[in-house]
Parts: structure tokens; sequence; C-alpha cells
């Protein structure tokens, strides 16, 4: 199973760098690591998926606003923060490849193989007992899940507790216990576990002597929370409200893998929801559900989503989960909700001397609002639909293809226009079809090759409608429209097109499901 999940990786990134998704940064000069380029159809795609979260986040809200604020901060900022003295990740260097780990990695990497075994069993009642499976019975049921499971959970809480109370040595103590080599040597000998700061430093300033010294912003949370009585006052925005901004972060990942999962500089979607203290737990559940009914309408599969509670919280949060989602090497984080109480205004209060409080007229008093976020990240987003998307089909004639079933509202090119062959005024038609339809949708043309290879080119880049013009469209004004997903075809009329496509690709049909 794992060696099919590994093959299956491999060709999820092999396909988005033949297809024009993603490249590896500086490629000609031999790469840099964990940084990547967006193509020409992958930036389509991403900018897809910022828009459907923009327009579900913003244009939907009244009580929600948007901001682009800078990458670059006053260095003070990220004191107040806490990113200064707690933005750590637990690192330790095996001794034999002297190749260093983030230490919660290996040990999580260590759980994932035993759901890897749930999952197998799994699979293995599945098929023996057919429709009359009960997945929920078997797995509180059968005593060797049940030992599985409770392994994987006796090890991640032992984990999260060491991580909260900074007991390092009982993380290296439980690497040593749980026997967990080296992934490169195989070697067990690892030296003790130490903290490391994951902010980028740099310098603002011409001269050496006078530079002053900042940080690559690590979220873009810290935007929104030096900025909450400017846009408080500016919008006059009553409480509950939210301030949502997409942008990109930076982090010295150490361990920065699993192509772009982990990466060094990527790309975030957060919205801070100011609240009233003492409400944070109905506005948690709230966002908790309103997010995880944002990804289920893109209809990749319920079963890909859960939830997890954070063991461990945050220096800011009273409760915190991630929805994780099944990628293909596992369950992992896709989007963060934290209640992170009135930690952020009332450090930067007190490290600014300003005061950050709202007045309520309500309740005739001034407070410091209490704060809801999400937070989800970009690319990892376009990995879990990316992925999810990828597959290879039988079809009739005992033929593959290659499909990425993409959402259609988020594919980086609505329809392709293609004329049957390149005479007889084909290409002409084609190319006026193709006019038309750029002013509300995205195309393509194409008129090389048999229009079968055309399909299948077309597939793999996940359009999700052809337009074929042969010699009856110069008679009669019909072309032929075939839907990706069932390859079914039928004819239309050109005047139709526009409205036809437009309904099905929109960013309106994933919205509409979410009010």
């Amino acid at each position: 199973m794992a060696q099919q999940q590994t093959d299956k990786f491999k060709k999820i990134i092999s396909h988005a760098k033949e297809y024009g998704f993603i490249f590896p940064s500086s490629e000609i000069y031999d790469g840099l690591s964990a940084v990547y380029d967006y193509g020409q159809n992958g930036v389509l795609l991403k900018n897809n998926i910022r828009d459907y979260w923009w327009k579900s986040m913003v244009q939907l809200h009244d009580d929600i606003v948007g901001i682009d604020s800078a990458i670059f901060m006053h260095p003070t900022t990220w004191k107040a923060s806490g990113h200064v003295d707690a933005f750590n990740d637990p690192l330790i260097d095996n001794k034999v490849s002297k190749k260093r780990y983030r230490a919660d990695v290996l040990v999580e990497d260590y759980v994932s193989k035993i759901e890897a075994k749930i999952e197998k069993e799994i699979d293995k009642a599945s098929k023996r007992y057919g429709d009359s499976f009960d997945e929920k019975q078997f797995r509180s049921t059968n005593p060797r899940v049940k030992s599985y499971s409770e392994k994987a959970n006796s090890i991640l809480k032992r984990l999260g507790k060491s991580l909260e109370d900074e007991n390092l040595a009982d993380v290296k103590a439980l690497i040593d216990e749980l026997e967990i080599p080296c992934p490169e040597s195989g070697s067990k000998d690892w030296t003790d576990v130490k903290q490391f700061n994951l902010m980028f430093g740099t310098k603002l300033g011409a001269s050496v002597d006078t530079a002053m010294d900042l940080y690559l912003r690590p979220e873009t949370a810290q935007g929104i929370f030096v900025n909450f009585l400017n846009i408080q006052k500016t919008g006059r925005m009553k409480l509950p409200f939210g301030i949502a901004q997409t942008g990109k972060a930076f982090r010295n990942e150490i361990v920065a893998r699993q192509f772009i999962f982990r990466m060094r500089e990527f790309e975030q979607m957060e919205m801070q929801f100011f609240i009233p203290p003492g409400t944070q737990k109905e506005w948690y559940d709230k966002w908790k559900n309103n997010r995880l009914k944002w990804h289920l309408a893109l209809d990749m599969g319920k079963e890909k989503y859960r939830f997890h509670d954070h063991e461990k919280l945050a220096h800011y949060a009273d409760a915190a989960t991630d929805i994780e989602f099944r990628f293909p090497f596992g369950f992992k984080e896709l989007e963060g909700i934290h209640s992170r109480t009135d930690f952020d205004l009332s450090n930067h209060e007190k490290y600014t001397g300003k005061k950050l409080q709202y007045f309520d007229p309500e309740q005739n008093k001034n407070y410091i609002p209490y704060v809801v976020e999400t937070s989800i990240g970009l690319d990892r987003m376009f990995l879990a639909v990316f992925s999810n998307s990828l597959s290879e089909e039988i079809i009739e004639g005992g033929t593959s293809r290659i499909v990425l079933k993409l959402p259609p509202a988020l594919a980086p090119i609505k329809v392709a226009i293609l004329p049957l062959v390149k005479k007889d005024g084909l290409p002409e038609l084609a190319h006026k079809i193709s006019r038309n339809l750029k002013w509300d949708l995205t195309t393509a043309y194409d008129e090389k090759d048999a229009v079968g290879r055309r399909y299948r080119r077309q597939d793999a880049l996940g359009t999700p409608y052809c337009v074929t013009v042969d010699h009856q469209s110069l008679n009669d004004k019909t072309v032929t429209i075939r839907e990706r997903d069932s390859m079914n075809q039928e004819r239309v009329s050109i005047d139709n097109l526009t409205e036809l496509i437009g309904k099905k690709v929109s960013v309106k049909s994933l919205l509409e499901k979410l009010v």
C-alpha cells in the first residue's frame, strides 16, 4: 500500500510538470529545494481556488471585508505576536546520515504507518463483506483495528503533551522507544531534540551600519491585527465582523518535503473574525461547520475530510482544530480553525502603548475583542484538488485515458475549441467561436492531431468541455459539445454555448451550495 501511494504521488508530480501546472523553481540552475513555480495552467487553477475562497468569504458576507497588508512589518510585531520566542520546530539529527529532521514529523510519520495498517484491514473487510460492511462498527469492534487505534492515539497524545510542556527530552525518549529509524540511513542513533526558529531574517536600509533587522512574515494574520482599528473605524464595522486576506508567507522549514505540501515560500488564505469575549465557543463551532461546508461543496468526497482537535494548543489559543484531507501520503492538515482569544490585540496594545479596543454601544463599554481564525494554505488546497482529481481510466475498447477531473469551476481552461480539420473554413469558424467565448470563459484553441488525441490532451489538462467544429457547423450553426467526465456528446447551437457552458463552470455553482 505504501508503495502504491508513493507511485501515485510520483505520477502527480510528473503530471503537474508535464502539463504546465508546477515547475521546480530555477530549474535550469538545478532548482532550489522546496521552492516551486506555477506554470501557465497552474496559475489559473491557483487563481480560481483563491477566487472561490475570496468570494465565499468576502463577497457573500456583509460582515467580512478584505485587505492586502505588506510582507515587511515592524520587527517588534513578531515579538508581540510570540513568533520571536515561540515560533520553533523541534529538530533532531541522525548521527550516521548527518540528516536533520523534525522530531514531531518523525513520530507523526510513524503513526501514519499505523493508520495505513488500519486502512488495509478496513479495505480487506470491505471486500470480504461487500454491501453489508459497516465500517464504523468494524473500527469499534475489530481487535486488531482497536489495538492499532489505541496505539496511534496514545503516541499522539504523549507527543502533544511533551511538546506543550516543552519536554524535548521525552520527545527524544519517545523516538527511541518506538525505535524510529532515519529514513535515509536506517540508523536509530539520534542526537537530543533542540528548538529551531522558523523565521527568515532580512535587513531594511542601504547601509550595513544603519540597516534595520526585519523578518519575512511567517503568516498573514498579524497584518490583519495591526490594521484592526483602521478597518473598524474607516469601515464603521460593528462586532462581530471579519477581516480576510490572502498572501505570501515564509518559513525556514528544515523538513520541507512532499512537493508543494510543505514549502519555504507559500500562500495563505486567512480570515480573523472579531467577536465579543465569551462568545468564542459559539463562533468557533459556526466557523468549523462553515469551512467544512466550503470544502464539501467541491464534491471531492466527504470521506476525504476529518477534524483533528489539537492536543497541543498554540500559545495564543483556547481551542484549535484542523480540517485534515486524505492526501496520497495520508490524512494531513489542510486548514486550521483557531479560537485565538484576545492574545494578539492585547499584546500589540502592550508593545505599542496604543489602545486597540472596541467601543460596544450595546454594553456601553470598551473592550479588546476575541478572535476566531480560519487559515488555509492555498498551495495545500491546490495539491488536495489536483491529487484528488488525477486518475487513469479504462474506457471503451479497452484503451485507457489520463483524466484530471477538476471541479469545473476551478478548472484552468473551461472550454477547448477544436476544428475537425484544418481546412474548408473550419479553423476560421472555430477561431470566431473562441473569440466570442473569451469574453466570459477561459478558452483554448487546438487544431493539431486527430480529434481523439486532442480530447485526451484536454482530459489530462482538466478541461471540462470540448467544442468540435465540423462541416455541419458551417450549414446549421451547431457544434458538438463533449463533457470531460462522462465523455457524452451532444449537438448544440453556437449561440447557446456561452450560457450553456457558463452555468456549469461558473464559481456561482459552488457559492450557491454555501447559502
